[in-house]
């Protein structure tokens, strides 16, 4: 489902951004942290500005590629240049628009887990695997995950094992009173007057996943790890 102009904060900065070359501050809110803020600039990030797992998956993707929550279209422009074929969605009409202004040659309003295609790489970068929100929703995932992918096919995926925020001062993860799995939080974003709707957000670790899709008939493997606690994942059925 497409976000409405008036709950849409992320994609009202990203056009304000390309407009105009700079945004107001991209505020995002939970209630287990502080305050944070996007910047938007990184949003429209070159590729050799992106961190090395976002530049290794991009090498990995073949064949026809579907980019799921392209944002401003970094990574589509990216393939683009590699002269590569990926097919941009996100549920914002404000980034659709800002991709296809860009260059993104296709670039559609469209919710992953309702898409109809087949696709040989499906990208979800920066965390995009987040938008299952909870390991409650993996199984509708995976359904989805195995109805869009091509004989051979891949998923790749970067996410981050946020453990070592439950680390205490001897260097333990301690996850007393955590209630349910450690990586399901809630956000809200706020950018300017707009002020988005809260949504569940995933930060899933390496073991997780694994087990996860072993469930489902995917097997998981890790690619590469970031230098913090952040990684590639490329899944495949078994």
């Amino acid at each position: 489902m497409a976000l409405p102009l008036n709950k849409d904060p992320m994609g009202q900065a990203i056009a304000d951004y390309y407009k105009n070359g700079s945004a107001a501050r991209l505020r995002v809110f939970s209630q287990s942290f502080d305050e944070d803020e996007i910047p938007v600039k990184t949003l429209f990030r070159s590729c050799d500005e992106m961190p090395a797992v976002e530049q290794e998956a991009l090498r990995l993707a073949s064949g026809l590629i579907l980019d799921v929550g392209a944002g401003a279209g970094c990574h589509s422009l990216a393939l683009q240049e590699m002269g590569k074929t990926v097919m941009a969605i996100d549920i914002s009409p404000l980034a659709v628009e800002t991709m296809r202004e860009r260059g993104v040659k296709d670039s559609r309003v469209q919710d992953f887990f309702t898409l109809d295609g087949h696709f040989d790489t499906i990208l979800m970068l920066m965390n995009g695997i987040g938008i299952v929100g909870t390991l409650s929703r993996m199984p509708a995932f995976f359904m989805q995950l195995d109805y869009l992918l091509t004989p051979g096919g891949q998923l790749l995926c970067d996410s981050s094992d946020i453990c070592y925020i439950f680390e205490d001062e001897d260097g333990f993860i301690d996850l007393t009173g955590v209630d349910g799995y450690y990586g399901e939080l809630n956000y809200w974003m706020q950018y300017k007057g707009i002020k988005g709707s809260p949504f569940p957000w995933l930060f899933i670790d390496p073991e997780t996943l694994s087990e996860q899709a072993e469930a489902h008939g995917f097997k998981v493997e890790i690619v590469s790890r970031g230098d913090h606690y952040d990684y590639l994942a490329r899944i495949t059925r078994k």
